[in-house]
């Protein structure tokens, strides 16, 4: 599986501001609709209803907030990139600038899994996170989260 399956180009999107976790939902659930058909609605409420059961912020400035919902054929993404870092309750206590969510059919078990495994290892790479922070053009996002993190081989 790679990120180039997982996230349209079109549905990245930078933001100057975020008010509120309920405002990012709402824009997340948006940039779903608009790419991918999904009902806002059922984004908006599914992305709450994961949240309520622990915060989706994993450190480092990132967060990536995921909902299964009824009717998706295939596990998609979508990318927010904060110009202004927002609270978003993360492990760390840090404020969330990077925000990569991800929406799966309600029956997908192994491949939610992987399509989470796939985005962590992305977003845990501090100079694809440098990358993503630098720039401000939504193909550059796409290109930098596209490739991938770097092997480290010895």
């Amino acid at each position: 599986m790679e990120i180039t399956e997982l996230l349209n180009p079109k549905a990245i999107k930078i933001v100057g501001k975020m008010s509120s976790k309920k405002r990012l939902f709402q824009d997340l659930g948006d940039l779903a609709y608009a790419t991918y058909g999904i009902c806002l609605g059922d984004a908006i409420d599914a992305l709450q209803e994961r949240e309520s059961l622990g915060p989706t912020g994993v450190g480092h400035g990132v967060a990536l907030p995921h909902a299964r919902i009824h009717g998706l054929s295939s596990v998609v993404g979508v990318f927010v990139r904060l110009d202004t870092p927002m609270d978003f309750d993360a492990v760390d206590r840090q404020p969330v600038d990077l925000i990569f969510a991800l929406f799966a059919p309600a029956n997908s078990g192994v491949e939610h899994l992987k399509a989470l495994a796939l985005v962590s290892r992305t977003m845990r790479d501090r100079d694809i996170c440098a990358k993503l922070r630098a720039n401000t053009d939504t193909a550059t996002l796409h290109a930098i989260l596209s490739a991938g993190p770097t092997s480290k081989a010895a």
